[in-house]
């Protein structure tokens, strides 16, 4: 099994402390375990200029593509992703909102659709919950299968010691996520991952948008057409509806909206 994991605070803190215990009870489990880091600290990510270029003429034009492009492959390579995510004023640290911003074109056009994910942040106060709910929610929108949550208040700035509650609670969360991933289930998407997938899909095929302003966007979903979700991924009778109900309205709105991305 090879875990990616990813820390997206400016140091080794507190959050760290709490995603080092959560290797080790891995290990515990599975001493075969492969562990790579990535500390989005250390590769140098310039800020996100919001210029389209993933979203026009593919992730690959990005001006920053080459520290961006071995962050993705590596998450492709994993079974599985622990982001390491400290809480900053009730969300994620800057350095990772900007890492997230590089991947928005994911929101368009998903795909870690059997990727699982742990999301680990601990707090000196409040919020560490929508802090682990944020990234959670922009994962689920990138297509990751899973993710766990593992908020914890740490009543500390810099001196953090795990109370007994907070072990108990890192131990049976990480051991959740190693079964899951260990099982390979994959899990059927929920409503809200559904609602973009089929919109976008209409909006983008076989219709003025793809005529008149072809994106990176029409050819991806391309290859999904006549799919409400992913190959490979259940979905039940009553999703599939619900997908082909939002794929229905996506191509209503078409007659009229063109999806674009013009300054």
């Amino acid at each position: 099994m090879k875990i990616l994991i990813i820390n997206g605070g400016p140091h080794k803190g507190n959050t760290w402390l709490l995603t080092e215990k959560a290797k080790k009870i891995l290990l515990k489990f599975d001493k075969t375990i492969v562990f790579r880091e990535i500390h989005i600290s250390d590769v140098n990510l310039p800020f996100c200029t919001g210029c389209s270029n993933c979203f026009r003429r593919g992730h690959m034009m990005c001006p920053h593509n080459k520290i961006i492009q071995p962050i993705m492959d590596a998450i492709e390579d994993s079974d599985a992703v622990i982001f390491s995510v400290p809480c900053f004023q009730g969300h994620l640290p800057g350095i990772l909102k900007n890492y997230t911003d590089h991947m928005a074109f994911m929101l368009h056009r998903p795909r870690y659709f059997t990727k699982k994910a742990l999301i680990i942040s601990t707090t000196g106060g409040v919020f560490a919950n929508s802090t682990t709910k944020a990234l959670a929610d922009t994962l689920s929108g990138w297509g990751f299968n899973k993710c766990y949550q593992l908020p914890v208040t740490a009543l500390s700035w810099n001196a953090y010691k795990p109370t007994k509650k907070d072990l108990r609670k890192t131990y049976d969360i990480t051991r959740r996520f190693y079964l899951d991933v260990q099982s390979g289930k994959i899990h059927t998407p929920g409503v809200a991952v559904l609602i973009p997938f089929n919109l976008f899909q209409a909006l983008c095929v076989g219709n003025k948008s793809m005529e008149e302003y072809p994106t990176e966007d029409t050819i991806f979903w391309s290859k999904y057409q006549g799919m409400r979700y992913a190959p490979g991924i259940p979905l039940t009778p009553v999703k599939r509806i619900i997908g082909w109900l939002m794929y229905l309205v996506g191509k209503k709105l078409s007659k009229t909206m063109v999806v674009t991305y013009k300054k």
